[in-house]
């Protein structure tokens, strides 16, 4: 039970750790990882989301449905496969919705974040909590 819940924390952390990644590739004029590290509150805000992206996962994978078998009970092929689906899916429909919103309030220039380290820290933040409930859900769900 342990083994499991340390093998999908490690998982999700690193698509946490990709989306960020993919987040900065997508949106190229905004640099999320370094400039979250030109100020000591963009670092709290983006090691709080973190916390909570994590304290989502560990809660999902608790109360996940467990497969019975030999190696399921640690590693569920399916569950996996839920979760990278969510991870791709989660990623481009808010990145979609994102530039959306960006065009349907042009008197709210969403790229501004840009210009201050702990405005990307609070987007990051917002980010993991998304990407922490999309998982969790992608956890919880029966198959």
């Amino acid at each position: 039970w342990m083994v499991k819940i340390i093998v999908l924390a490690l998982v999700c952390s690193f698509l946490g750790w990709l989306g960020i990644g993919v987040l900065d590739a997508l949106t190229p004029k905004i640099h999320k990882r370094d400039k979250i590290g030109e100020n000591p509150i963009s670092v709290g805000l983006f090691i709080a989301g973190f916390f909570i992206f994590i304290g989502l996962v560990i809660h999902g994978a608790m109360i996940a449905p467990t497969a019975i078998g030999p190696v399921e009970w640690i590693v569920d092929y399916r569950r996996l496969g839920m979760i990278a689906v969510s991870f791709f899916v989660s990623l481009l429909l808010g990145i979609a919705l994102f530039n959306l919103m960006d065009k349907l309030t042009p008197k709210i220039p969403f790229l501004s974040i840009e210009e201050n380290p702990v405005a990307v820290g609070l987007d990051v933040f917002g980010y993991l909590i998304f990407f922490g409930l999309i998982i969790h859900a992608s956890l919880t769900m029966p198959l």
